[in-house]
């Protein structure tokens, strides 16, 4: 079976990595187009992108996935799957072009959590289980009829980071699984229940800004849901303070937003209790624990 895999991030390499790993035929990459970064303005190269080039796989970047070239250049790779993991959004007449069509793994168990940020809004609103679906690309985004799914625990002390790799490496598993299911033919897809849909929109900074006068769990969620990217943060003497790790605390009590130095622990006031701040990041500087931030901050 010929396959085209499409992606971007690290999170698409570890499936890419299994595919390759597994002897499976990826004909062809698809990514995103180079950027330039840095001031040397020196073309960076996606994750995917760098591992296919260490793999010998060729390299297809589209400047739009609408353009009738790019439609060309798939045609002529005659794959019979595309597999699609967080990618740009493919329109119909290229997911459509495989004789098996396209699937999609997506870091959530849909319907719950469509959108692009599923993983961290997981963690946001205090869930304790999440999952991985793969299912059949459709002309409505997140909505097409299911492969397979994978429950996946969330633990209390996880974050987006320790959340996001170990959804990774589970989620390689579960497109090799989806891949021999469709080679097998033995299978019957599973609609999505569209009334159950819960959407995961797109972080923006604007969500990262963290409001002391909410409650203390639902403060410490945010932080946990983007840490270490983007963090949430908030403004303290026109410097932005971002916070990797917090945990709850009730040790004393203090009005929403005040910041206190109690006994060498950085503790911050929110609706119904303190947060306690572990391991944060002032504006123009590194990134250290408490102890050492209290050292030379000043209330």
């Amino acid at each position: 079976m010929k396959i085209v895999f499409f992606g971007t991030p690290d999170f698409s390499v570890y499936p890419l990595k299994k595919l390759v790993a597994s002897g499976y035929d990826v004909a062809a990459v698809v990514t995103v187009p180079d950027k330039p970064q840095g001031r040397g303005l020196k073309l960076k190269y996606s994750p995917v992108k760098e591992f296919a080039l260490e793999s010998g796989i060729p390299v297809i970047q589209p400047d739009s996935l609408k353009s009738t070239e790019f439609e060309e250049e798939l045609k002529k790779v005659n794959a019979s799957l595309f597999i699609v993991v967080a990618f740009k959004i493919l329109p119909p007449n290229i997911f459509n072009l495989p004789e098996h069509g396209s699937f999609n793994l997506h870091g959530s168990l849909l319907p719950q959590y469509r959108g692009a940020a599923p993983i961290q809004w997981a963690l946001i609103n205090g869930d304790k289980l999440t999952g991985l679906t793969t299912f059949k690309l459709a002309e409505k985004v997140d909505t097409g009829n299911i492969y397979l799914r994978k429950e996946i625990v969330i633990n209390d002390d996880d974050d987006f980071g320790s959340l996001y790799y170990r959804m990774a490496e589970n989620g390689a598993g579960l497109v090799i699984d989806t891949v021999e299911l469709i080679k097998s033919g033995d299978f019957k897809l599973l609609p999505q229940n569209n009334s159950a849909a819960t959407p995961a929109p797109k972080i923006t900074k604007e969500m990262c800004e963290i409001d002391f006068n909410n409650d203390v769990l639902k403060i410490h969620n945010l932080i946990r849901g983007l840490s270490p990217v983007p963090g949430a943060f908030f403004t303290h003497g026109g410097k932005s303070i971002k916070i990797y790790k917090s945990k709850i605390s009730n040790e004393i009590s203090l009005n929403p937003g005040e910041l206190k130095n109690y006994s060498g622990k950085f503790l911050a006031g929110c609706k119904d209790g303190s947060l306690e701040i572990l391991e944060l990041q002032q504006e123009g500087k590194k990134r250290m624990i408490a102890d050492e931030f209290l050292r030379g901050f000043r209330f």
